[in-house]
């Protein structure tokens, strides 16, 4: 049995998939499209409507697989190609990513200080799906994609301030939202 490197076998079906290989496609989409719908449901609340992004998505994968240059992670290119999809969605539905300047919370020394372990994940998605869309966006490409602000600002048009500014309100909102559902479920509200 021969042995291939892993690296060695992804370049083999990205080069099969290039010549229109439905295997290799099909492999290319079961391995990467459970992640991807992780990555779209992490800026669309919808999930239908972070499915279609999914398969626009790996539409644009596809018809551009022949300039992944096997620099870098080829999961991390076709991600980026998702929060893309992701961005122009809430672009087309918005018409603009909407700039909130809504009221700043004031977060008291008590609100600040809770467990995250306190907290299921379906809790916490439900309170980030449920920022304004310009704070979601900021949120998750810098808490959870690792963008500095200057990438940020750049994506979706916008100062490496407001990027900032952004972020500030919807941690802010974040920790009184976590505030306000740890006491819900505490029973104290």
């Amino acid at each position: 049995m021969k042995v291939i490197p892993i690296h060695q076998e992804e370049k083999q079906i990205i080069d099969l998939a290039i010549a229109n290989n439905r295997q290799a496609q099909k492999q290319i989409y079961d391995q990467f499209s459970p992640k991807m719908l992780g990555v779209c449901r992490n800026y669309i609340s919808d999930i239908h409507h972070a499915e279609d992004i999914l398969l626009t998505g790996f539409m644009k994968v596809f018809s551009n697989l022949k300039k992944f240059e096997h620099k870098g992670s080829f999961e991390g290119w076709i991600r980026r190609i998702m929060i893309y999809e992701c961005i122009d969605f809430i672009r087309a539905k918005k018409n603009h990513i909407v700039h909130q300047n809504n009221e700043d919370f004031i977060v008291s020394e008590k609100e600040s200080s809770y467990e995250m372990e306190d907290f299921a994940i379906d809790d916490i998605q439900y309170l980030i799906d449920n920022l304004p869309d310009g704070y979601k966006m900021v949120f998750n490409l810098y808490a959870i994609e690792g963008f500095k602000h200057h990438e940020i600002a750049t994506m979706l048009k916008i100062s490496e301030g407001t990027s900032k500014s952004q972020l500030s309100h919807a941690r802010k909102l974040l920790q009184h939202q976590l505030f306000e559902l740890k006491k819900r479920l505490n029973g104290t509200k």
